[in-house]
């Protein structure tokens, strides 16, 4: 069964009444989780999409681009957006539930904001309603405020990167201590590891604009040690 049937399953249930939680229960463990990763940035995308109050054809293509939909598939895809965003449960309860999915610690809820800001900012322009909605849901995801500054920075075409912070480093650490955080980024940017984790092979291309944001901040730096 392709990850696109089991989540046309996960959409008939929603349908037929059962919770959303009820849902995410069931997608627990792989390779359920590479389900509950797409379902998480559809239904997060759709409550984003009611906070900007607009949808718009960028967006809409941006989130094909992330995950390849198949035609056959695009109206359930449309019909879970859809639920979404018309289900009263506000965002918060969604990421809630979303962060109880996954480890923190294992990136995962990382992966799921690349995909957020990758849709935010299709259309060119990154709102304060996206960077609010964007904010909270990163908090209670659990990431820092250093690492949701290195999302920003990766995907809003007007922030200035920091390299120190795209490699969640403090400036005055030791160079070897930024080598090894840099070492270590490239690591868990390896598809493999990616999709050992969750990520859908259809959503990999997230980490082509990660690599580069983390081997230009190395590159910034050591250059500027040398």
């Amino acid at each position: 069964m392709t990850i696109w049937e089991r989540i046309t399953e996960a959409i008939s249930a929603l349908r037929a009444g059962e919770s959303l939680s009820a849902v995410f229960e069931k997608l627990r463990s792989p390779p359920e989780r590479s389900v509950a990763f797409t379902i998480a940035v559809i239904a997060l995308g759709a409550k984003m999409a009611k906070a900007d109050g607009l949808v718009t054809k960028d967006e809409v293509a941006a989130f094909r681009e992330i995950f390849s939909i198949p035609r056959e598939e695009e109206a359930n895809t449309a019909r879970l957006f859809n639920l979404a965003r018309q289900d009263v449960a506000g965002f918060d309860d969604y990421a809630s539930r979303i962060a109880r999915m996954f480890d923190a610690a294992d990136g995962t809820l990382c992966d799921l904001m690349e995909g957020l800001f990758y849709i935010a900012v299709a259309d060119g322009a990154y709102h304060p309603q996206e960077d609010d909605f964007l904010s909270q849901v990163a908090d209670i995801f659990g990431l820092s405020e250093r690492e949701f500054k290195s999302l920003r920075t990766r995907f809003v075409p007007d922030a200035e990167p920091d390299p120190y912070d795209v490699l969640g480093v403090e400036p005055d650490a030791p160079m070897e201590t930024i080598r090894q955080a840099w070492r270590a980024l490239v690591r868990d940017t390896h598809p493999d590891r990616m999709i050992a984790r969750g990520v859908p092979e259809e959503a990999i291309k997230l980490a082509e604009k990660r690599m580069v944001a983390i081997n230009r901040a190395w590159e910034a730096i050591n250059e500027g040690q040398a």
